[in-house]
């Protein structure tokens, strides 16, 4: 199979039109139909169906779109990287955080410290460009498709609330004494509300959503402000909480998060990919609340 024949399929599908397709790849619209039909062939399926003039994705044509576009974006990466490097003699990592993003500082930081020479791709709102997402390491709260995963760190999950709130005085709390309360929520979709969410799977109701942010400092802004409680992270959102925020551990649920470091399968790390493994691994150790000083 060959990047000519991906490239000519990507033009097509996304015309549907054999004639615009081979006008914007300036070759003839029978060389396009043939290059098609080649690729089909080698397949062993057919890729769209014809109606008149137009042509359609099959349910073939659909699934080998998808990996097609992962395949270019990947190379497209790769080329961006290579002449990147090329012309300024560095190494790059490509960094999905998809969680705790108030670490990145600290984290490019620390490893810049022992590779200068590094520069970091770094991937925080992917947003729904239709390409597919390209990184050497993800730091996650959910297990990724098609990748292998170290757990990184397991944290609980509190109610923060205002210092003058009824609850604060309290030692532990329950989800079913929250059913009145007012909620301050990270915004739908991300992370975090995925699993707070699921907390309330197993309960009569709902929370009580008022306010939805998604900036964490937010978050915290309007607890502080006495407009409602919210779900916290223990540890990762620990520098953002300040004396008018109590944090209460949370009983007769599992109220926890886990944090995962994901990188795609079957890749052959490189030494600098290995060399970031270990240190990730190392640093989120750093911050267990057994092991800071």
């Amino acid at each position: 199979m060959e990047l000519l024949q991906l490239k000519y399929f990507l033009t097509t599908a996304r015309h549907g039109n054999m004639t615009r397709a081979a006008r914007e790849l300036y070759i003839s619209q029978p060389a396009l139909s043939k290059m098609i039909k080649s690729l089909e062939n080698e397949l062993g399926v057919p890729l769209f169906d014809r109606k008149g003039k137009h042509i359609v994705l099959n349910a073939f044509g659909e699934k080998f779109l998808k990996r097609a576009n992962q395949a270019l974006s990947a190379l497209e990466q790769g080329v961006a990287e290579i002449t990147e490097m090329s012309k300024e003699n560095v190494e790059i990592i490509s960094l999905y955080v998809a969680v705790g993003s108030m670490l990145l500082p600290w984290i490019v930081r620390r490893f810049r410290d022992k590779y200068p020479h590094i520069r970091f791709n770094l991937i925080q709102h992917p947003g729904k460009t239709g390409k597919a997402l390209t990184y050497d390491f993800a730091i996650t709260s959910e297990p990724l498709e098609h990748n292998e995963h170290v757990i990184l760190l397991e944290e609980e999950i509190m109610l923060g609330v205002p210092r003058q709130h009824p609850l604060s005085s309290r030692n532990e709390v329950t989800l079913l004494e929250l059913e009145h309360e007012k909620f301050i929520s990270l915004t739908t979709g991300n992370p975090l509300r995925r699993t707070t969410d699921r907390f309330f799977a197993d309960l009569p109701f709902s929370p009580d959503i008022i306010f939805e942010s998604d900036d964490p400092a937010t978050v915290r802004g309007l607890i502080e402000s006495g407009l409602g409680i919210s779900f916290i992270p223990s540890i990762l959102w620990s520098g953002l909480l300040t004396e008018d925020i109590e944090l209460i551990p949370i009983r007769g649920h599992r109220c926890i998060r886990t944090i995962y470091l994901s990188w795609p399968t079957k890749e052959e790390p490189t030494g600098l990919e290995q060399s970031f493994f270990v240190f990730i691994q190392q640093l989120f150790k750093e911050i267990l609340p057994g092991n800071r000083r």
